[in-house]
């Protein structure tokens, strides 16, 4: 263990709240305080790389996915199982797998780095998804690891053939009565042909049943998943769609993302390509995915945009935040991190804002475009669909918060871009991880950054906050660690 001196800065600004994320945030100069810290470590192997953590809410035991190992730790860190994953012969341009028919291509010793981890709280299992034979899952017994199965013999069963630890994020939307639910969302790498970018597959009961991560509906015309065509390609050859984070509320379920775009600069004929970070939104029980829309979200804090998404996590509000923001302390709110400008997604400058949106705000900028849009007003406005130039059909409906869209005016995307509201910036040690929760009223966010810092922000209450007035006072109390 190793202590970790903290210096405590408490910054004084005013947040004005006027539509959808218009703000002014004034610091003042930091209040140093020195305190001691201490923390329990793990370390792997010195050959293995982590990947993704999981925490089971239930028992406290943390699910660490890493390349070739899953562990089971203690909530003090002390190793209770592990199960290897690999590595194995492989080859990335073996489809199907060789462990489904033979494969021409040269094998060699690959690695298995975990793409996604997930607990699959009703069936009590851990879902581990690695990046060998086109991204296979293991279902493993969460008191165990014990592997309950392994169904890698339909095309069904590979869900991403990018080796990158971050390409795949899953969400599990379960029922008290039917079987769950598993929401994909996974970069293609250029093979669109074989992985759909979106998709809702089946979390059967039985881990080893023949229907185990099959489409959720799936016909001749119509099927639960959004892939991208071969002919955005032609416009942009290396186009894919990086998903940063995913969740569900209500009856939503959501992904952060970000994607390249063709745009001409201002002054230019021209075009260069940007990335842009955009919010996609589907209907939990939406079988032909007719309800997915997307709208671009970014930060801008004195002159300076902040449009790369480095990461994200859904909270509450709390008490104290709800009041200053004007919503109900069980809103649900989007903690972001986001680095400046558009052009850097692989290398992202040091400059970086953490930002919250409201949810509902963007349910509410999404319901207003539908309804413009079933109006026949504009176009569907999708850039990677190249559907830019079709227009929007009128339709004589009423388009209410939980409209889950027809077979027209879909896919649809919002041209405007949401701004969230920023509260804190880092010009030298760029954010890049971020997790939120409420403790006694009191919202607090976690932020690592690039060299390993910890960050942590905190509201706190100021007696404006309860005074009603057009400019409400937002005290953020930032702690920094450091090794």
């Amino acid at each position: 263990m190793k202590a970790m001196p903290w210096n405590w800065t408490c910054l004084l600004s005013h947040l004005l709240v006027v539509g959808m994320g218009s703000s002014t945030l004034l610091p003042r100069q930091p209040l140093p305080l020195t305190q001691k810290r201490s923390f329990v470590t793990f370390r792997g192997e010195p050959t293995e790389g982590f990947n993704h953590l999981v925490v089971d809410e239930r028992t406290g035991h943390i699910y660490l996915g890493a390349v070739n190992r899953i562990y089971k730790l203690s909530s003090d860190l002390k190793v209770l199982v592990t199960h290897q994953t690999g590595p194995d012969e492989d080859n990335p341009k073996c489809y199907p797998p060789r462990i489904v028919q033979t494969c021409n291509e040269p094998l060699t010793t690959t690695n298995n780095v975990n793409k996604m981890l997930l607990i699959d709280y009703k069936e009590n299992r851990l879902i581990a998804c690695g990046s060998l034979y086109q991204g296979i899952c293991k279902l493993l017994r969460l008191e165990d690891l014990f592997k309950l199965g392994e169904p890698f013999h339909k095309k069904e069963h590979y869900l991403s053939g990018v080796n990158e630890s971050g390409s795949v994020f899953g969400v599990i939307v379960s029922y008290s009565n039917l079987d769950d639910k598993l929401f994909i969302a996974t970069a293609v790498d250029g093979k669109p042909e074989y992985f759909p970018t979106i998709s809702s597959r089946k979390l059967t009961k039985n881990s080893e049943a023949d229907g185990m991560f099959a489409y959720v509906f799936h016909d001749e015309f119509v099927a639960s998943m959004i892939k991208i065509p071969s002919d955005t390609f032609t416009v942009i050859p290396d186009f894919d769609i990086y998903y940063v984070y995913g969740f569900s509320s209500g009856n939503f379920v959501y992904f952060l993302t970000l994607q390249p775009e063709m745009v001409s600069p201002p002054g230019s004929t021209t075009k260069e390509q940007v990335y842009t970070s955009k919010l996609v939104r589907l209907c939990k029980e939406d079988t032909a995915f007719n309800s997915y829309v997307e709208v671009p979200i970014g930060c801008e804090r004195g002159g300076v945009e902040y449009r790369l998404l480095q990461a994200a996590y859904l909270s509450k509000a709390g008490a104290v935040l709800g009041r200053t923001l004007s919503v109900r302390p069980d809103d649900d709110l989007l903690f972001t991190v986001f680095s400046k400008g558009q052009k850097r997604k692989m290398k992202s400058l040091d400059e970086s804002a953490l930002c919250i949106f409201i949810l509902k705000q963007i349910n509410d900028r999404i319901k207003e475009r539908l309804q413009s849009c079933y109006r026949g007003e504009g176009t569907l406005d999708l850039a990677w669909l190249k559907v830019k130039d079709i227009p929007c059909s009128s339709a004589l409906l009423t388009i209410d918060d939980n409209f889950c869209g027809l077979d027209m005016n879909a896919p649809l995307g919002v041209s405007e871009m949401v701004r969230g509201i920023p509260v804190f910036t880092e010009d030298r040690d760029r954010m890049t991880s971020v997790i939120a929760y409420v403790y006694k009223n009191h919202s607090l966010a976690f932020v690592g950054t690039k060299s390993g810092k910890l960050k942590k922000v905190k509201d706190c209450e100021t007696p404006g906050d309860r005074e009603g007035k057009g400019v409400l006072p937002f005290v953020l109390t930032v702690t920094e660690g450091e090794k």
